[in-house]
């Protein structure tokens, strides 16, 4: 066993002072730092130094490896030139983004303190990647097909990936369901894949209500969606509305990715049915996505994280040049408030949502950490949070069950 120390650890809410972690691959103890010198002498002391403060390790709900190799190619300003840039590129993207491009993106959220990520795998074409690295993976399989002809198949290639991701459980990977949206699942395979998720009792996901085309097409089978799913599908109506989808996940909690275009009604029956929210502000900017008013979410209580999406529709998987897109995009919230909410988002919040035993420096939780090094001494406890965001972009030490990586 260990001892952790810092000028600061954010324990429940709270920036501590003079506080120490004892820990193996599990958090032992937390305890004034003073108290567990006493009772431990001869333990090895890792000490953060001066200006540093302590974090359970970051978590980055949502984000797609396998379209890692964009830099260049895909065409950001607006939602529906962008999805027409993907299906133009898919081949090309997909076939050059080798397990060397995978590794470098999980590599550079490992340095800027991401200890758990949820993937959202289409092709089961990551998995290796994720099996090997040492954060902790959600891994979700990613289920869609909206065509009654092809569904069947489309099933049982996702039941055949998510059989695959069963197999590294032990290897820190955890299986789990996504669903590709509304507008791209046939309800039928939507209501066998929920059922699906509850019998294995594993985290499930969904993105929802990313752009005004899929609201305009949900609600009126109309929009900028219509043309693209005459040309594409022969379909001139939606397989769903925004409230069938959203009742048939009812019966089981569900993290729903961007929502920028759900009303007041959407939000408090997400609230009301345990769901959370999975919010990648730069990924909105760059597809012309509306702004997700957070000030909203907090205020209904509704929980949610900050994620990076992937680098088809983002330029880093650096969780602080996230949180630092969301401070700047909600200029409507207090700014120490929402700091604050932006770190829980990436901790707690993130832990609970993926079902895991971290985000929290808590007795019994996984000892999975990060510190930071803050230019100069903070003034203000409250101001700490905001402080972190804005001058942190790779953290000076991190850990994953109780090993030293960064």
């Amino acid at each position: 066993m260990k001892i952790v120390k810092a000028d600061y650890i954010y324990i429940n809410g709270k920036y501590k002072k003079d506080y120490g972690i004892l820990f193996n691959d599990k958090i032992e103890v937390v305890d004034i730092y003073n108290n567990l010198i006493f009772k431990y002498p001869d333990l090895d002391i890792i000490d953060g130094g001066e200006n540093s403060v302590l974090y359970a390790g970051f978590i980055n709900t949502h984000t797609h490896l396998e379209f890692s190799a964009n830099k260049t190619t895909l065409k950001y300003g607006s939602f529906l030139p962008w999805l027409y840039s993907v299906i133009e590129n898919r081949d090309e993207l997909i076939n050059s983004c080798d397990e060397v491009i995978i590794d470098n993106a999980i590599n550079d959220m490992l340095k800027s303190g991401i200890t758990s990520f949820g993937a959202i795998s289409s092709l089961g074409l990551d998995l290796d990647a994720c099996i090997k690295a040492p954060h902790r993976v959600v891994f979700f399989n990613e289920l869609i097909g909206s065509n009654p002809q092809t569904v069947d198949s489309l099933y049982q290639d996702f039941l055949q990936r998510f059989e695959a991701s069963s197999l590294y459980q032990d290897d820190l990977v955890t299986p789990a369901i996504a669903i590709h949206s509304p507008y791209s699942v046939h309800p039928i395979v939507l209501k066998k894949a929920i059922s699906f998720a509850k019998n294995k009792k594993v985290p499930l996901s969904a993105h929802l209500l990313e752009s005004k085309a899929e609201r305009d097409w949900l609600d009126n089978s109309d929009g900028d969606f219509k043309e693209f799913f005459s040309s594409f599908f022969n379909q001139s109506k939606a397989v769903t509305t925004v409230d069938e989808f959203i009742t048939s996940f009812d019966s089981y909690p569900t993290h729903f990715t961007h929502c920028t275009e759900a009303n007041n009604n959407d939000l408090k029956r997400l609230k009301e049915k345990g769901h959370s929210v999975a919010h990648c502000p730069r990924s909105n900017r760059l597809l012309g996505c509306s702004r997700l008013e957070i000030e909203k979410l907090i205020d209904f209580n509704l929980p949610f994280s900050v994620a990076t999406d992937g680098l088809s529709s983002n330029f880093s998987l650096n969780i602080f040049d996230e949180l630092r897109g969301a401070l700047m995009l909600h200029n409507k919230a207090d700014i120490n408030l929402l700091s604050k909410k932006l770190i829980d988002s990436i901790t707690t919040v993130a832990g609970k949502v993926l079902g895991l035993k971290c985000g929290d420096i808590k007795e019994g939780y996984f000892a999975d950490f990060v510190i930071i090094k803050l230019p100069q001494k903070p003034q203000r406890e409250e101001d700490i949070a905001l402080l972190t965001i804005l001058h942190t972009k790779e953290v000076d030490k991190l850990y994953i069950g109780g090993k030293k990586y960064v």
